[in-house]
């Protein structure tokens, strides 16, 4: 399975960004994590392609949005309200079999190469 993420970038505080990530084939699961300098990769957000079901972190329920496209494999993550500290590396993800959890980044085979998003105060 091959991930081709886009849609990072330089937006000021507040601002608005939507990320993009195509799987090549169709798969379990997908996820949005982040990784700042210095940090530990976070859980951002998930889709289960099976049932639709979808998984924020709480740090960004009410500002960010995962949608799918289901015909081109595809995840998107609208981030808005954007703010400094959620200036990292935005890396997606996926799997191709069901655990429960999804907020590990262990439990993911495939990772893309990453795409920088920088909020500016």
């Amino acid at each position: 399975v091959q991930l081709q993420a886009s849609g990072g970038g330089l937006v000021q505080a507040g601002g608005s960004l939507r990320l993009a990530c195509t799987a090549s084939t169709r798969v379990e699961a997908m996820a949005w994590f982040r990784q700042a300098p210095g940090k530990e990769r976070e859980f951002v957000a998930a889709v289960r392609w099976s049932t639709g079901s979808t998984y924020l972190a709480d740090s960004v329920r009410h500002r960010f949005i995962i949608s799918t496209d289901i015909a081109k494999n595809t995840l998107y993550l609208q981030m808005n309200s954007l703010k400094p500290e959620e200036t990292a590396v935005y890396y997606c993800a996926a799997r191709n079999y069901y655990v429960t959890t999804y907020t590990e980044p262990t439990r993911y085979s495939y990772w893309g190469p990453g795409t920088q998003v920088t909020v500016s105060s």
